[in-house]
């Protein structure tokens, strides 16, 4: 059951014996898509949208995204970004952690609550030297031309054919993306 106001979130729990553990995104990507759902984390965005690393004795319930793009089936945990550069260009992005490495890209969102939290950006160039000093702290939203949404299921068309990356790995050019949310799919130990 995902995450609810009020409610307690995460347990007291050991790492089962054998389970593997993410030390980054890149460990974590490589898990997903060998089919791993219980897995320790010690870095990587996650890793930080959860606190940190601890001592492996705290297990949560985390939400999996499931992407698909020109027939390709994928999965993430923590992000997806879709960019032609940093400078022009929509940038868009579809998180399930707060973070990208030390940018706090998305304030409220939440790895356990159902949905993907999405931001769509064409900005100025001086705008985006605004946005880019403001991410460490996540003040960077509101803003006019940050369009947020969040997402149990749906398609990200991008409007052009821009780079995408899935928690931080390149995934080639493409139009659009097709996001599903599945609730409670990975067991993660902290």
């Amino acid at each position: 059951m995902v995450i609810r106001k009020g409610i307690d979130w995460g347990s007291p729990g050991a790492l089962p014996t054998g389970a593997p553990i993410a030390d980054s995104n890149q460990t974590l990507r490589a898990l997903l898509r060998d089919g791993v759902r219980v897995m320790g984390i010690t870095g990587g965005d996650l890793c930080r949208t959860l606190g940190g690393p601890g001592q492996l004795d705290m297990t949560f319930p985390v939400d999996l995204c499931h992407v698909s793009f020109d027939g390709v089936e994928d999965v993430f945990a923590s992000h997806l970004v879709a960019r032609r550069g940093w400078w022009r260009g929509p940038v868009v992005a579809a998180m399930n952690a707060q973070f990208i490495g030390s940018w706090d890209v998305a304030p409220r969102s939440h790895p356990n609550d159902g949905i993907v939290d999405t931001f769509e950006a064409t900005l100025s160039v001086a705008d985006r030297i605004k946005a880019r000093r403001r991410l460490p702290a996540g003040t960077h939203v509101p803003h006019p031309r940050i369009v947020q949404r969040r997402l149990a299921a749906g398609e990200l068309d991008f409007g052009a054919v821009l780079h995408v990356w899935i928690d931080g790995a390149p995934m080639g050019r493409h139009g659009s993306v097709h996001l599903t949310v599945e609730p409670d799919a990975l067991t993660v130990v902290l």
